[in-house]
């Protein structure tokens, strides 16, 4: 049996934040800092017992959260293209360092990067007319971002959930744009049905491959057609409903991923992100899903 299987999380986690507050710190030119709901964040992952926890993308959504950030991105309603994507300065290293100042010195930090792709898909363009130039600008200036952010974490997860809808030919050399010489351990992350990608998946320059492993169960048989490199952060809870799985329940889900894969099976999570659900539920899911981990390490 498996015995170094870690819990952690994807990324977003459901803390709710007070605009209001935000906005009459900044226009009484109060310091605007996110660091109590990041503290929120920590405490309830911690308190659940997860291995690998993340600052829970409170500071605003997987898109704009870089976009708002990089040079050639104007937020409105959403994020448009008006010229030639550029990386300032680091975007967020700031929540990650004070993260690492709050937490145990035995818990380890996973921080989300949203993919290229998916932040071209989520964009409107109004300079490129070109999908391939920009996916590969974002990838350039996502990968700055993540040569100063592997000085401060553990792992770093690539986020494209754009890639179970439609995986471009160009994938893997826009992927590798980010990881080549990396220090840090990486993870791609797509949520949804990748049935149908799993041999342009298993083809990335990843480390970890990390799936929804719970509301699509066919997975486990459809990964096990293929021989890959990577090893597995298997999602053992659902993020897409309130349900509360049991222990037992995760556990034997679990079982079932080290039975078909062995060593591979290094990191157990949700299936995605948390945001959607009620901060109660979902720190439930986390509890049970570490707990789940405990039995599974024997300890």
């Amino acid at each position: 049996m498996n015995n170094s299987v870690k819990s952690c999380v994807i990324g977003s986690y459901p803390i709710k934040i007070d605009p209001m507050e935000l906005m009459n710190d900044y226009f009484n030119k109060k310091d605007v800092s996110w660091d109590k709901y990041i503290s929120k964040v920590a405490k309830d992952m911690t308190n659940a017992g997860i291995n690998i926890i993340s600052d829970g993308q409170t500071r605003d959504s997987m898109v704009e959260i870089f976009t708002r950030k990089l040079k050639g991105c104007r937020v409105r309603k959403r994020t448009e293209i008006v010229n030639k994507i550029e990386y300032i300065k680091p975007i967020t290293i700031e929540d990650q360092k004070y993260l690492r100042k709050i937490i145990p010195r035995n818990v380890q930090i996973k921080t989300a990067i949203t993919g290229p792709y998916t932040i071209a898909k989520s964009c409107l363009d109004n300079y490129y007319d070109n999908e391939k130039e920009l996916a590969f600008d974002l990838a350039k200036a996502l990968r700055e971002e993540a040569k100063v952010l592997q000085n401060y974490v553990d792992f770093i997860s690539i986020d494209e959930p754009y890639f179970s809808n439609f995986m471009p030919d160009y994938a893997k050399e826009l992927i590798n744009t980010i990881t080549s010489k990396l220090k840090c351990p990486t993870t791609l992350h797509v949520c949804g049905d990748v049935t149908k990608i799993i041999p342009e998946l298993i083809d990335l320059s990843v480390n970890i491959l990390s799936h929804e492993f719970m509301a699509s169960p066919h997975l486990f048989d459809k990964f096990n057609d293929y021989d890959f490199q990577q090893k597995l952060c298997v999602g053992a809870v659902r993020s897409d409903n309130s349900t509360i799985e049991s222990v037992e329940e995760i556990t034997n889900h679990i079982k079932k991923a080290i039975e078909l894969f062995g060593d591979k099976v290094i990191q157990i999570s949700p299936d995605c992100g948390q945001r959607l659900l009620s901060r109660a539920v979902a720190f439930h899911k986390l509890k049970n899903l570490a707990i789940a981990g405990e039995i599974i390490n024997g300890r």
